[in-house]
């Protein structure tokens, strides 16, 4: 049977019934000079909701600063940081504060490499198109993650400030540092195959494994130096009342407005508890996927970033029930981490996110509506970017768009925020992390449930913003 004759094969019949039957009428015309000569998106741009945004909302919490990911995909740990930053900013007094997102990214890094040869050793006898090991060779030791993620890592080794381990080139841009970090691990994965192979038992295994992380400990610190154990630090904090008039009475002008506290030694765990101090225990994740059973636990299997670490899982709520406990924490003055399909209907340059911002369907006349649990039952509904709500505008209590903070840098969206509109939110936000103080007891109830444990390759478990 010749390819032209198989089964579901385009037929020179069905070709030329195509090309015969297609007349570019002058609408098609109009829309061929005009895509062929401009950028789409300029094209589909919807004007009328860019020029309907007047900036305001009716609650904010107040922040300070935008941070910037570069070339990195480390959302998700931003996100975490950035949930936690106005606390400090506020409660200390400070002009403008940052976290050390390289300290965490080196031990994530770390982490992730033991737990990569761990499932290598875990795996050492399956076939090699086993689905898998597969997937644990595609994920490796890439930058994404999730909100277990950054609980486990600050559990672990708490947090410092940024200038104690600031930025480096391949912090920022992690696809070279990420390559090589790949090929390395590989070599150590082999060596525990072959020893394998050798009849080697699982201890001897764990020896070469520890051999081998000596190696990544080395690359790291060449690529992001080395993590502190204990530092010193000190800051610029405003002065209080008492203290300005002090300066008044000694003729001091202009009076007193900060103030440099005095060196003082933390360790990163130390750190933590006295400039944040959330028990992130407390915080849960509500999942919004109408593709599975809702009032349902689940959990992503093998989605974490720590050996032995507890997996993500998540409580599958109705949308309308995760937007009453996000404005429930918005209006606490609590920052959410959240998480959403950033790849649809949002401008980074205008900072707006709403459904039909790119009106795709009227520039080509073609029906490309699909549901939230359609796109998911595709692979495309699944959370690609995490970032953090710091806002609600509410009309007779119900929410008409958002305030988002991103990690994109200043020169993005308006100043680094996003408007997310609420037909958005119903459509493209997947998960939020909230304090269960806020969550209702029916909600939490579910947590109880035994969960259900969802594939690694169910979309959106390996992580988001999972390459750099």
């Amino acid at each position: 049977m010749s390819l032209a004759q198989s089964i579901g094969a385009l037929t020179p019949e069905f070709l030329s019934s195509l090309q015969e039957g297609y007349e570019m009428k002058s609408e098609d015309l109009l829309r061929h000079n005009a895509v062929t000569n401009n950028e789409i998106n300029k094209l589909a741009l919807n004007r009328q909701i860019i020029s309907g945004e007047d900036g305001n909302f009716s609650h904010k919490i107040k922040t300070k600063g935008i941070t910037n990911q570069r070339s990195s995909g480390r959302c998700w740990m931003f996100a975490g940081l950035n949930m936690m930053r106005p606390k400090v900013i506020h409660e200390q007094g400070l002009d403008s504060f940052e976290f050390s997102t390289a300290y965490l990214q080196f031990w994530d890094k770390m982490e992730k490499s033991n737990l990569y040869l761990e499932d290598v050793i875990e795996l050492r006898e399956v076939d090699r198109l086993d689905r898998e090991w597969l997937l644990i060779n595609e994920w490796m030791v890439g930058d994404g993650g999730w909100w277990n993620y950054v609980v486990g890592l600050i559990g672990k080794y708490g947090v410092v400030p940024s200038s104690i381990m600031p930025e480096t080139h391949s912090s920022e841009n992690t696809r070279t540092m990420n390559l090589v970090l790949d090929r390395l691990l590989r070599v150590k994965a082999n060596e525990i195959l072959e020893a394998a192979k050798g009849g080697a038992p699982v201890e001897d295994l764990r020896k070469l494994k520890e051999k081998g992380l000596s190696d990544v400990y080395r690359f790291l610190v060449i690529n992001l130096g080395e993590p502190p154990k204990e530092f010193e630090w000190r800051c610029k904090v405003k002065a209080d009342k008492a203290e300005t008039e002090e300066e008044e009475e000694k003729g001091s002008w202009p009076p007193v407005a900060e103030k440099l506290t005095e060196w003082k030694s933390f360790l990163p765990q130390s750190f933590y508890r006295e400039f944040v101090g959330l028990d992130l225990d407390d915080f849960v994740c509500l999942y919004n996927d109408p593709s599975q059973e809702t009032e349902a636990h689940f959990r992503f299997h093998r989605a974490r970033n720590i050996a032995g670490a507890e997996e993500m899982n998540f409580a599958n709520i109705g949308i309308d029930e995760m937007k009453a406990v996000a404005i429930k924490s918005v209006l606490a003055n609590e920052p959410l981490w959240f998480a959403v399909n950033m790849g649809i209907d949002q401008s980074a340059e205008h900072g707006v996110m709403e459904v039909d911002l790119y009106d795709y369907k009227k520039l080509f006349d073609l029906k490309l509506d699909l549901t939230k649990a359609e796109r998911s039952l595709f692979g495309a509904g699944a959370s690609s970017h995490a970032m953090v709500l710091t806002g609600v505008d509410l009309k007779d209590d119900k929410p008409r768009k958002w305030l988002v903070e991103n990690s994109w840098g200043d020169s993005k969206g308006k100043k680094g925020k996003w408007t997310l509109y609420d037909a958005w939110f119903t459509e493209h936000v997947y998960t939020v992390i909230v304090n269960r103080k806020h969550v209702p007891p029916k909600i939490l109830g579910i947590f109880d449930q035994e969960a259900a444990v969802l594939p690694a390759w169910y979309p959106g478990a390996q992580g988001i913003e999972k390459s750099g």
